[in-house]
Order: structure tokens, then C-alpha cells, then sequence
């Protein structure tokens, strides 16, 4: 099945192989993709990766998170991003741009509110972000939704967007983080409304067809004896059910917040028994919606990736081991047992993201 064909919502994919969405650090300072995302994106299409996901690019100047991050905030980006899009368009793979807004995880240096839907402390800064006002939440909606139509110019294959790993759209459906007594609070139907509203906005404004795909947290990955009211089954279940209706044709299944620890990236992935991490939450999921189901999270080897195909999800999405083989499907086709990838977490480099292993860096 790795190497079978899979639709979604219109769009043919000629594999079950993701990129999930890595920060390249890369962009020019004011969030321009530049020539170099191109190379690294071809050379996963050229190695058939079926469907690349693009770093999170950031839809408003106030939720930039992270220093070289791509942005999509503005029109003029439309003509660097179709010069990428172009490249990958030469193959057969397929891309979609990631889109996000940092919430309380954005940058504080330039002068913007730190906002997020309640203000709750981050516990691994210290900061105190700021209650979102409804016009703030109905702006950053509007955000949302014109960054879907500057990718849809640009070329892009669709959108997914960023509701995991601590950022704002994250945030909204963590009771951790969402303790509004509003209409965006509450229950789990009031906590995914931002999200909800963002994909309606998208079928009414933009298209009724682009692909609308969402990376969805299952669980924020504290502790059960943590004592905190957090994200996890069965509300992510639910939640899910909820992107359906609303329009979403795909669901990337991780997990994981900054302050839970090293969950979303967990290091030292030895074993095919440490592999695949969020598989349990998306086997819940893909016995609940109709539409693809895909798992990031520690898959190395091809017997876990058969596996995944089997019983867990549709696609495979990997991130760590793409940056040190881009060539990874083409070796897997050719009988490669997995990923040379041993999860070390020094590929994550702020002069551009490369495999240091190799370097002893």
C-alpha cells in the first residue's frame, strides 16, 4: 500500500509518503520564502515524495513564532511561493502550504500583543500572553482565509492548517489553554469554532474545492498524573468529527505542546516498539471520519510503515527522516528495511535545517 495512489478530495497523490511540515529557517527576515525552500521541496518531489507539506508560514505579522519563518500575510508573497510551487510541479508529487498563527508561542521582540484565547502563563517562558478580543478572534479568522487565497494563486495543491503543538488554532482546543465562558470556550464545539469558521470562510470566499487539510493535536501529552485538564481522547475524536462536517478532507494526527515535554519530536527512536507514537489516537480517529487519516510521529522502518497502512491511518508522514534522506521513498521502493534517521534532534538548526549527525554537531 506505501506505494499505491491515494485521492483526496480531488487531488491524486501517487503515494502514501507525507512530508510533515518542518521550519527550515530559510525565509528572508520579513517571512519571504526564498530560492533555497525551493531546493530542498524539489528535491523531495524528485525523490517522489507524494505529498510535501511546506514549514508553517505565518498569516500575520503578530503571530510570527520563530526567527527565518516563511510568511504568507501579504500578496506580494504570491510570486515566490508559484516559483516553488513550480519547481514541485515538474514531478508528481503534490503541495500544500502550512499555515499558522504562533498564539501565545509567538516571537515578542517586535512590539506585537502576545494573544492567545485565554491568558494562561506558559510555563516553559514564563510569559503571560493576553486574552483575544472577538474582533481579534474575527480578524485572525479573516487572516486565516486570505492566506488560503494567496496560496490558491500562488499554485498550491491546498492548505493544512496548524492546529497542533501549542499554537493559537492549537490552543483554542486545549481546555489547558481555552478557558473562555464565550461562544469560543467551553465545550468542545466552542473550542474548534475558530477552526470551523475558518473552513467555512475558505469554501465560501475562496473555493468550494481547495483542499482544506488540518494537522490536529490529539492529546497536549501531559501526564495523566499531571493534574492538568488537558487535550486528550475522547475529545480529539470529537473534534475531528466536527473538521469533517466542516470540510476538512484530511487530518495529520500528532500530538504535544511545548510545556508537556518532548512529545511532538520524542528523541531516541530506537525501536519499532517506540515508533509511531500517536497511533492509538489516530486508529480512534480513522474508525471515525470518512476522510484520510495521516500519522506523523517516530516512523522509521518499513514494517511499522506497513503496519500504520493497515490498521492506523491512509498516509505516512515523516519529518526527521526526509531532512536526512531525501531520497528515503526511492530507497524504501528498492528494498531499504527503514530510515537511517536515530531521532537526535540535531537537525533542527538555526542556520538552516540539515542532518548534523553526519558532522558530530
Amino acid at each position: 500500500m506505501l506505494f499505491d495512489p491515494i485521492n483526496i478530495e480531488g487531488l491524486s497523490i501517487p503515494n502514501r509518503f507525507v512530508r510533515s511540515a518542518t521550519h527550515e529557517w530559510l525565509a528572508e527576515e520579513d517571512g519571504t520564502p526564498t530560492a533555497a525552500i525551493g531546493d530542498i521541496y524539489e528535491e523531495l518531489a524528485k525523490n517522489e515524495v507524494g505529498l510535501i507539506v511546506t514549514g508553517y508560514s505565518y498569516v500575520n505579522p503578530a503571530g510570527k513564532s520563530d526567527g527565518l519563518q516563511q510568511g504568507i500575510y501579504d500578496d506580494r508573497f504570491i510570486g515566490p511561493y508559484r516559483k516553488i510551487v513550480e519547481r514541485v510541479h515538474s514531478y508528481e508529487s503534490k503541495i500544500v502550504l502550512q499555515i499558522v498563527h504562533g498564539g501565545r508561542q509567538s516571537m515578542t521582540q517586535h512590539g506585537y500583543p502576545l494573544l492567545a484565547p485565554s491568558a494562561v502563563e506558559d510555563s516553559s517562558t514564563g510569559k503571560l500572553p493576553r486574552a483575544m478580543t472577538e474582533e481579534e478572534i474575527l480578524e485572525t479568522i479573516d487572516d486565516f482565509v486570505n492566506a488560503s487565497r494567496r496560496a490558491m494563486e500562488a499554485g498550491f495543491d491546498g492548505v493544512q492548517l496548524h492546529c497542533a503543538h501549542g499554537f493559537l488554532l492549537s490552543s483554542f482546543i486545549s481546555p489547558y489553554t481555552n478557558r473562555r465562558e464565550d461562544k469560543w470556550g467551553g465545550s468542545v464545539e466552542n473550542r474548534t469554532r475558530i477552526i470551523t469558521e475558518i473552513v467555512r470562510r475558505i469554501r465560501e470566499d475562496v473555493s468550494p474545492d481547495f483542499p482544506v487539510m488540518v494537522k490536529l493535536n490529539a492529546t497536549d501529552g501531559f501526564d495523566i498524573y499531571s493534574g492538568h485538564i488537558s487535550l486528550d481522547a475522547p475529545e480529539c475524536v470529537e473534534i475531528a468529527t466536527l473538521l469533517e462536517k466542516a470540510g476538512v478532507c484530511a487530518i495529520e494526527v500528532s500530538g504535544g505542546i511545548v510545556e508537556a515535554g518532548s512529545v511532538m519530536s520524542q528523541p531516541g527512536v530506537d525501536s519499532e516498539e517506540k515508533e509511531a507514537y500517536f497511533r492509538r489516537y489516530a486508529k480512534m480517529i480513522k474508525d471515525t471520519v470518512s476522510i484520510p487519516v495521516i500519522l506523523v510521529g517516530g516512523i522509521r522502518t518499513r514494517a511499522v510503515m506497513d503496519e500504520v497502512l493497515r490498521v492506523y491511518a491512509d498516509m505516512v508522514s515523516m519529518s526527521r527522516p526526509f531532512i536526512s534522506e531525501p531520497d528515503l521513498v526511492k530507497k524504501l521502493e528498492n528494498g531499504t528495511e527503514g530510515a537511517r534517521c536515530v531521532s537526535c534532534n540535531r537537525c533542527f538548526d538555526k542556520s538552516g535545517i540539515r542532518c548534523n549527525y553526519d558532522f558530530g554537531l
